[in-house]
C-alpha cells in the first residue's frame, strides 16, 4: 500500500509523479490513481512544479503525469526536481514508472497507427529507442516499476490500486463495467449480472444505432416490467456489500453487467447504478467494454 496513507495525515503532502515511455501506460494510471481520490496534474511542466508545491497544501495527494511531450522536460530537470523534494519536509515524493518490452510498444503503436512524439515521422522504433534511453535515469530512480507488457487495462488499474490504495479503505474504489458475453467475461469482476432478460433495443430500428448512454435506449430498457424489480434488488445488494468489503479492508469492488451484445442492455443498467452509488457518496468508475473498443477501431479508421 501507499507510503501516504500515515504520512498525508501529518500534514505532508504526498505526491506520485507518474511517468515512462510512450504507451507503456501512463495514462490509465492517472486515471487509476484519480478514481482512487488522487489529485490529478496531467503534463505539468516542470518549471511550475516549485509554484505548485509552494501553494495552499491540497487536501488529498496529488498524482502529476509527466512525459518527454512536456514543455521544458529532461531527464537531468526531473532527477533534480525529485532531489528537491526529498529535501522538504512538508513533501513525501514517490515516482511511478511504466514501462513495457520494446516490441511490446512497437506492437501498440502499430494498432493503433499512432505516431510516436520522439519518432520525426519516422517508424515507431526509433522514437521507442529515443524515449527509453532519454528515460532510463529515471526508471533507476523509480519507487513503484509496473511492467504493462502482460497487462490488460483493467489488470494495471489493479495494479496501481495495489500499489496505491489507503490501506485503511477510507477511499473504496467501485468499477461498474458493461460487457457482452458474446466476448466472455472482463477479467477482474467481483460481481457480474446477467442483464439479457429484459427488453432488447436492438430489434428496435430507430435505436439499434444507439448504445445505452442514449436517453430513449435507456427509456426502453426501463420499460420492462421486470426492470424496476431487479435494479431495487441490485441497489439494494450494491449496498449491503459495498460497506461490508470496505470494512474488510478491501479498497476496491467490480461488478459487472453483460448482455448480448455489450451495447444497449448492460450499459443502460450500468449506467444507472454507477449513479445511484454515485449519489450516495461512492467513488465510482465506469468501463464499457464493448463501446470503448468501437471507438477505439473507430478512431484506428480516421487515422
Amino acid at each position: 500500500m501507499s507510503d501516504f496513507d500515515v504520512q498525508t495525515s501529518t500534514l505532508q503532502t504526498g505526491i506520485v509523479l507518474v511517468t515512462g515511455p510512450s504507451g507503456a501506460g501512463r495514462t490509465t494510471g492517472i486515471k487509476a490513481l484519480e478514481d482512487l481520490g488522487y489529485e490529478v496534474i496531467d503534463n505539468l511542466p516542470l518549471s511550475l512544479l516549485p509554484r505548485l508545491l509552494d501553494g495552499p497544501p491540497p487536501s488529498n495527494p496529488l498524482a502529476l503525469g509527466l512525459d518527454v511531450r512536456n514543455r521544458d522536460f529532461s531527464a537531468n530537470a526531473l532527477i533534480a526536481a525529485i532531489d528537491g523534494m526529498a529535501d522538504r519536509q512538508d513533501v513525501v515524493t514517490q515516482v511511478l514508472y511504466f514501462d513495457a518490452a520494446e516490441e511490446v510498444l512497437v506492437r501498440r503503436y502499430s494498432e493503433t497507427r499512432r505516431r510516436h512524439p520522439l519518432a520525426d515521422g519516422g517508424p515507431p522504433l526509433a522514437g521507442i529507442a529515443r524515449e527509453r534511453d532519454l528515460l532510463a535515469p529515471i526508471r533507476a530512480r523509480a519507487d513503484v516499476l509496473i511492467d504493462s507488457g502482460d497487462l490488460s487495462p483493467h489488470d494495471l488499474r489493479a495494479e496501481v490500486e495495489k500499489w496505491f490504495a489507503p490501506a485503511d479503505g477510507r477511499l473504496f474504489g467501485v468499477t461498474i463495467h458493461s460487457f457482452s458475453y458474446k466476448r466472455g467475461l472482463p477479467r477482474g469482476l467481483d460481481i457480474v449480472m446477467d442483464c439479457r432478460f429484459l427488453r432488447n433495443p436492438h430489434w428496435d430500428e430507430t435505436l439499434r444505432d444507439c448504445d445505452g448512454r442514449d436517453a430513449a435506449v435507456a427509456a426502453y430498457v426501463q420499460e420492462d416490467a421486470r426492470f424496476a424489480p431487479f435494479f431495487s434488488q441490485i441497489k439494494d445488494l450494491a449496498n449491503l456489500l459495498l460497506p461490508a468489503h470496505k470494512e474488510e479492508g478491501k479498497s476496491h469492488l467490480s461488478i459487472g453487467f453483460g448482455c448480448t451484445g455489450g451495447k444497449h442492455r448492460s450499459v443502460t443498467v450500468a449506467e444507472r447504478l454507477a449513479q445511484a452509488l454515485a449519489d450516495e457518496g461512492w467513488q465510482v468508475s465506469k468501463r464499457h467494454r464493448e463501446l470503448e473498443r468501437r471507438d477505439a477501431q473507430a478512431a484506428v479508421n480516421r487515422g
